[in-house]
C-alpha cells in the first residue's frame, strides 16, 4: 500500500474537486491511456491506476472513507482494488461519455436511406423561365414482396442465436491488469442482429431491389448554373420501415450563343455602323421575350452600354426581374469605293491597328449571333 499513488494525485485533481470536475478529470486520461488507443508500455498500468482512483472517488462513501483512512480499508474490501479489477474496453468509456448502451445504435432500429443525386443539364432559356421534365432515376426501393423484412412472405426473421439480437459479441480477456471485455459486430448476423432463414425470393434476403423510378421536376424560373434542387423522400428506401433519403438534382446551364448571364442581369453584344454611331439611330434589339426598340444617341463610342430596365432573368427569391445590358461594338466597313476612303481619310479615321479581314470576321459573328436571336434560338 505504502507504493500507491494518492487518488486525487492520480486523476489531477484538489481534495475539495467537485463530483463534476472528478469525471472531467476522468474522461481525459480515460481516453489518454486506454490501452486500444495508447501503445506505450506502461498504458494499461495507467489506466488501471486511472480508473481505480475514479472508481473510488466519484462514490460519495468510497471516497469518504478514502479521505479518513487512505489506501488502508477498515473493511477489508472497500478500499479501492485489487489484482483482479475489472475492465471494459471502449464500449464502457462510451457508455460513461455518452450514456445508454455507449452510442451504439440498435441493429434493428430503422434506418433512413441514402440521398441520391443526379445532374440535369438545360438550356439557357428553360433556366430562365423554368419548365417541368421527367427524368429517370435508378435507385434501391424496399421489397414489394416482403415489404423490406428481406424474409419470404409468411416467415420474419428470427434473433440471432449468438448475440440475441443485439449485433455485438463480447470478447473476455484475462490480463496481469484484470479482464478485458471488448465488443465487435456479431460473427454470426454481420451485425444485423437478425437471421433470415427462408430468404425473399424477389429481393435474396436484402430487403431491397434496384428500380428505375420516373420522376417529375419542377425547375423555378431564374434557377442557375450549379443550383440544387432538393426532392425530400426520392432518395435510396429506408431499411426496416426507415424514411427514404432526398434526391439533390445539381443544374447545368448550356451556355447561348448571344446572350450571357450574370446572376439575374442579362448581357448581349451589338453591331452599329460607323454612320449609326455617328449620327445616331433607333434600332432592334432582340430580348429573352420579345423584340425592343433602343434609340442610340448621335456619337456614341464603340463598347457604350445601355440598359434595358426589366428584360433580364426573374428573380428566383423574392419578386422582380432583372436587365439587359447591351454592349454596342462599331463595325468598321470593309468594302469601300474610292470617294469613300478619300472622305473618311479627310475624316480622319482609323483602324487601331487591327486589319479590316480580323475586323470583318468579328463582326460577321456577331450580326450571326444577332440573327439567330432574333430568331428566338
Amino acid at each position: 500500500m505504502a507504493n500507491k499513488r494518492d487518488y486525487y494525485e492520480v486523476l489531477g485533481v484538489g481534495k475539495d474537486a467537485s463530483a463534476e470536475d472528478i469525471k472531467k478529470s476522468y474522461r481525459k486520461l480515460a481516453r489518454q491511456y486506454h490501452p486500444d488507443v495508447n501503445k506505450e508500455t506502461d498504458a494499461e498500468s495507467k489506466f488501471k491506476e486511472v480508473k481505480e482512483a475514479y472508481d473510488i472517488l466519484s462514490d460519495d462513501g468510497k471516497r469518504s472513507t478514502y479521505d479518513r483512512y487512505g489506501h488502508v480499508d477498515p473493511n477489508q474490501g472497500m478500499g479501492g482494488g485489487g489484482g483482479g479489477a475489472d475492465f471494459g474496453g471502449f464500449g464502457d468509456i462510451f457508455d460513461m461519455f455518452f450514456g445508454g448502451n455507449g452510442g451504439r445504435r440498435d441493429p434493428n432500429a430503422p434506418q433512413r436511406g441514402n440521398d441520391l443525386q443526379y445532374t440535369m443539364t438545360v438550356e439557357f432559356k428553360e433556366a430562365v423561365f423554368g419548365k417541368e421534365v421527367e427524368i429517370t432515376i435508378p435507385r434501391t426501393e424496399s421489397c414489394d414482396n416482403c415489404h423490406g423484412s428481406g424474409a419470404k412472405p409468411g416467415t420474419k426473421p428470427e434473433a440471432c442465436s449468438t448475440c440475441h439480437g443485439s449485433g455485438q459479441q463480447e470478447v473476455v480477456q484475462n490480463t496481469p491488469f484484470g479482464r478485458m471485455v471488448n465488443r465487435r459486430a456479431c460473427t454470426n448476423c454481420s451485425g444485423t442482429g437478425r437471421i433470415i432463414r427462408d430468404k425473399c425470393g424477389t429481393c435474396h434476403g436484402a430487403g431491397k431491389v434496384k428500380k428505375q423510378r420516373r420522376i417529375k421536376v419542377n425547375i423555378p424560373a431564374g434557377v442557375d448554373d450549379g443550383a440544387q434542387i432538393r426532392m425530400t423522400g426520392e432518395g435510396e428506401g429506408g431499411t426496416r420501415g426507415g424514411p427514404s433519403g432526398d434526391l439533390y438534382i445539381v443544374i447545368r446551364v448550356k451556355p447561348h450563343d448571344f446572350f450571357e448571364r450574370e446572376n439575374d442581369d442579362i448581357y448581349c453584344e451589338v453591331p452599329l455602323t460607323f454612320v449609326q454611331a455617328a449620327l445616331g439611330d433607333e434600332i432592334e434589339i432582340p430580348t429573352l421575350t420579345e423584340k425592343v426598340k433602343l434609340k442610340v444617341p448621335a456619337g456614341t463610342q464603340t463598347g457604350t452600354y445601355f440598359r434595358l430596365k426589366g428584360k433580364g432573368v426573374p428573380k428566383l427569391r423574392g419578386y422582380g426581374t432583372g436587365d439587359q445590358h447591351v454592349k454596342v461594338t462599331i463595325v468598321t466597313p470593309t468594302k469601300l469605293t474610292d470617294e469613300q476612303k478619300e472622305l473618311l481619310r479627310q475624316f480622319g479615321g482609323g483602324s487601331n491597328g487591327e486589319s479590316a479581314s480580323e475586323q470583318g470576321e468579328h463582326h460577321e459573328s456577331i450580326f450571326e449571333r444577332m440573327k439567330k436571336a432574333f430568331r428566338g434560338e
